[in-house]
């Protein structure tokens, strides 16, 4: 892996990673003029120390890949500081030290790399770092961090699937090779069983990282905004909210709040008291008008997929500052879901591997969102490129589940646009059933199948997907799922169910079904055109090749 991959795979892996440090870390660089000054004079110090002989210098012999790997656990299994101002500390500490070390000679190249890479895990662009690293520290030295970050990412990216998902919910995902809809084949990662079910077994439960409930039914209290629970009685009204949410409880309007609602749609911060900046009469006006474009462009559209991205983000901000501070200083607010099984991975891990449409969202969109982000946490907007917002967009299109309960709803409105431009949802039981839409980590990697070995139900009356097989499975078995509503209507023929469907499947998700029991439904000598437009991100692509 060569340095200009290294720093494509390390942006990527880091950046979900490091939003709410980042934003205070570039605040402190923005304002802080001791800290600026403070910064320049390391890198100042580390250039000086660079001798022309050793600038020159090959790459520095006599470290061994067991010597490399050794420093590297040596380096993880240390405990990285937990607050803003300790990692500030620890980088400026970890670079002076690296300095010292670089000028005893080539025995302390390793030590003085070690040093470098500590600073290194804790900077917020690590991009940034790595290219000062190139023109201020010796080459040598340089060369040993970026084996020990190559060594690293290596490890991250192709052990994820080691710690994911977590085995206790017995399934795993796999690589396999399916039809493309052309004729050939495309690669794909599928979910399948690690042990033996019977029909009608439960799977296993997964809680939504984000969910909203369907436009028509946000804000008018028969809902729970964030279980999306029906509420009988008495339901839990916030004094003041921009989408009108209502709570089945207290506990569901706390974690609400923590997560994404505080954000996007109040004036509060959305950091503890400590780290929040100052927020003016001008600033906090700018606030209030950006939260009420945002809300006025989710009620004219009535699109999901941009709230849970909007939620999404917002709760990576909540996950990183909650890793950053002492529990004490968080009350009230409750772990993060448990995805993997050990391994150091973000919210972004996640979502960066799984598969999307390539969608453009209005420029209003990304424009309105981006204000919201900004003039709630300064800096934060820079995350949310326009490809990356459109990269996200595609991601929840694709993957988003329908919550239904029961058979589902009978009183969804009609749709008003064309029907190629209606939302989908993978919903059995079709979207028009729902009563909201939720993100699923694990469940993403279920594919489609007309003839489902699945099927995700939410019988507790709230976001929670559960996952029951629908026929004996056997370990090793693929999981699939019905997308859409697969049955045969009492007025359609088999061929015009088939076709139902499969238009469906292209208009939600751009594929064409070659699933079995497409094939024994089409007529005699039809043909099969289309192929399969879901894609991965290169950066993903090139570092499993």
């Amino acid at each position: 892996m060569n340095r200009s991959t290294t720093i494509i795979t390390v942006a990527s892996v880091a950046v979900g990673g490091v939003l709410a440090y980042a934003v205070y870390f570039d605040y402190k660089r923005r304002t802080d003029a001791n800290f600026r000054k403070q910064l320049r004079k390391e890198k100042k110090r580390v250039k000086q120390s660079q001798t022309p002989s050793e600038s020159g210098q090959p790459a520095t012999g006599g470290v061994n890949p067991d010597e490399l790997r050794s420093a590297l656990e040596s380096v993880r299994n240390e405990e990285v500081p937990p607050g803003p101002e300790e990692k500030e500390q620890y980088f400026m500490k970890q670079v002076g030290m690296g300095e010292q070390l670089c000028a005893q000679g080539p025995a302390f190249h390793l030590p003085a790399a070690m040093c470098f890479y500590r600073a290194l895990r804790v900077y917020p662009s690590p991009v940034e770092l790595i290219v000062i690293y190139e023109k201020t520290v010796p080459l040598p030295v340089f060369q040993l961090v970026m084996e020990l970050t190559n060594l690293d990412v290596k490890d991250r990216v192709e052990g994820y699937y080691t710690f994911f998902p977590p085995k206790a919910m017995n399934v795993a995902v796999e690589t396999v090779n399916v039809p493309d809809g052309k004729g050939g084949t495309m690669s794909k990662k599928v979910l399948v069983v690690t042990k033996d079910f019977e029909a009608g077994e439960v799977i296993y439960k997964e809680d939504a990282i984000v969910a909203v409930l369907d436009a028509d039914i946000q804000g008018k209290g028969t809902h729970c905004s964030y279980c999306l629970r029906h509420i009988e009685t008495d339901p839990i009204r916030p004094e003041s909210d921009r989408l009108n949410s209502v709570y089945c409880s207290s506990d569901c309007q706390t974690q609400h709040k923590a997560h994404s609602q505080t954000l996007l749609f109040t004036l509060e911060s959305p950091l503890p008291a400590a780290m929040a900046p100052e927020m003016g009469g001008t600033l906090r006006e700018a606030r209030d008008n950006a939260q009420k474009a945002f809300v006025e462009y989710l009620i004219e559209t009535k699109k999901a997929a941009s709230e849970l991205v909007a939620r999404f983000v917002a709760r990576q901000v909540s996950a990183e500052t909650a890793k950053m501070l002492p529990r004490e200083m968080l009350p009230g607010v409750a772990s993060e879901p448990v995805l993997t099984d050990g391994g150091e991975y973000s919210l972004y891990d996640h979502l960066e591997r799984l598969r999307y449409l390539e969608v453009k969202p209005a420029d209003r969109e990304t424009l309105v969102l981006k204000d919201v982000l900004q003039t709630a946490l300064p800096g934060l907007e820079q995350f949310l490129t326009d490809e990356r917002h459109a990269t996200f967009v595609g991601k929840m299109s694709y993957n988003a589940f329908g919550v239904y309960f029961g058979e589902g709803r009978e009183d969804k409105p009609e749709p008003s646009a064309r029907p190629e431009d209606v939302e989908k949802t993978r919903t059995p039981c079709g979207t028009s059933k729902q009563i909201g839409t939720g993100f699923y980590a694990v469940s993403s990697y279920i594919s489609h199948n007309c003839a489902p070995s699945a099927k995700p139900t939410f019988p507790t009356g709230t976001a929670q997907l559960q996952l029951t097989a629908t026929r004996a499975l056997q370990k090793g078995d693929e999981i699939t799922v019905a997308y859409v509503d697969v049955s045969q209507h009492p007025e359609e023929t088999i061929e015009a169910a088939r076709r139902r469907r499969r238009m469906e499947l292209v208009r939600g998700w751009r594929f064409a079904c070659s699933c079995k029991r497409c094939a024994e439904d089409g007529l005699e000598g039809e043909s099969e055109e289309g192929g399969d437009e879901s894609r991965v991100e290169d950066v993903v692509t090139r570092a499993e090749a």
